[in-house]
């Protein structure tokens, strides 16, 4: 396989493993492959499209017009200065979302999610004004480490979901690297940073 194929199966997987959608694949995950299933369809409706709203449309908007005010394309975020505006836009949305979800009476274990995102995308802002953390990796570090603690707060076995996000993860970090936006610290470091702020997050927040 040539480099040019490599590089595109790197980006496929970058694009499919986007850090904006984890958190609404967590509560989907909850709400169609848990005993969750059981709650009405219109209430998980309304949750999925809170979630949705204010954890991939409402980022991905002022995130977009950020770029388009200053004239920059997608690569200008690969300079670790010009990451903070986003990272704040985008824990803003997180926090509307989080008061949202808190004023809907949610129970602590779907707030939680969102709790474990924002701490993680707190100290990967601190961190990069230092060095520049993967959020791809942090947000799939997160999934695993979400896996693990839901699989303690409601009794079940998530071996084959954590199996497939455990290889996900080698293959998603390969990516980075073979794309060339992180190193190997840059990445096992973000999924570090993921893992431990969702069983964090989850289980003691």
């Amino acid at each position: 396989m040539d480099k040019k194929n490599i590089n595109t199966i790197a980006r496929i997987i970058s694009g499919i493993f986007n850090p904006f959608i984890v958190p609404f694949l967590a509560f989907m995950a909850l709400f169609f492959f848990s005993y969750l299933s059981m709650l009405p369809l219109t209430y998980r409706l309304v949750v999925l499209g809170v979630v949705y709203a204010f954890t991939i449309l409402m980022p991905t908007l002022t995130i977009f017009f950020f770029r388009k005010i200053n004239g920059w394309g997608m690569r200008a975020f690969r300079d670790r200065k010009k990451r903070f505006v986003p990272y704040i836009l985008t824990i803003l949305s997180y926090i509307a979302c989080l008061v949202m979800m808190v004023k809907m009476n949610l129970p602590r274990y779907m707030t939680g999610i969102i709790v474990a995102s924002l701490i993680a995308m707190i100290v990967c802002i601190l961190l990069n004004l230092k060095w520049k953390i993967s959020e791809h990796m942090t947000a799939i570090g997160g999934v695993v480490g979400g896996l693990i603690a839901f699989s303690f707060l409601v009794n079940y076995n998530p071996l084959f979901w954590l199996s497939f996000f455990i290889l996900a993860s080698g293959c998603l970090g390969t990516a980075r690297i073979v794309l060339k936006h992180h190193t190997l610290p840059e990445v096992l470091t973000g999924f570090l940073i993921g893992f431990l702020c969702a069983i964090f997050g989850i289980l003691y927040l």
